[in-house]
């Protein structure tokens, strides 16, 4: 079940459920928003656009449009010019979270935690396979 929030957008009361995050009013006018996207997306001579010339040419913010492509509401093979931004470098990417270097950055910082880990284990035993020998003098 729902429960009573405030819309984020224009913080009228609705009941929120995991499906619905904005309320009806706004919802329509993002479903607005969309029809104005796509229909500019549409035309043959605009499908090569980037991302700021939609902006411009619908008036519908970037941040709503990088929604769409998120959400899967714009198929980026369709438009060979629009992406959405790399979550750590801004970058912009057609697929996944991260850019390929971002990608490759992270990987390499897995492994040399990994490496470091198995030294760590490695000194770890070594240490404790040392035998000790006490000295004990003869009794007389």
């Amino acid at each position: 079940m729902g429960e009573l929030s405030n819309c984020p957008k224009c913080n009228a009361i609705f009941v929120k459920t995991p499906l619905k995050t904005i309320c009806q009013d706004c919802f329509k006018q993002e479903e607005a928003d969309f029809e104005k996207v796509y229909k500019f997306l549409r035309k043959r001579e605009n499908r090569t656009a980037l991302i700021d010339d939609v902006v411009e040419a619908t008036d519908v913010e970037e941040g709503l449009i990088l929604k769409f492509i998120r959400n899967g509401r714009i198929q980026l093979s369709n438009f060979p010019n629009l992406g959405y931004p790399c979550t750590k470098c801004a970058t912009t990417i057609r697929e996944g979270k991260l850019c390929s270097h971002c990608e490759a950055d992270i990987k390499s910082q897995v492994k040399q935690m990994e490496r470091e880990e198995s030294h760590k284990r490695d000194l770890e035993l070594q240490q404790n396979k040392k035998t000790f020998y006490a000295y004990m003098p003869k009794s007389k």
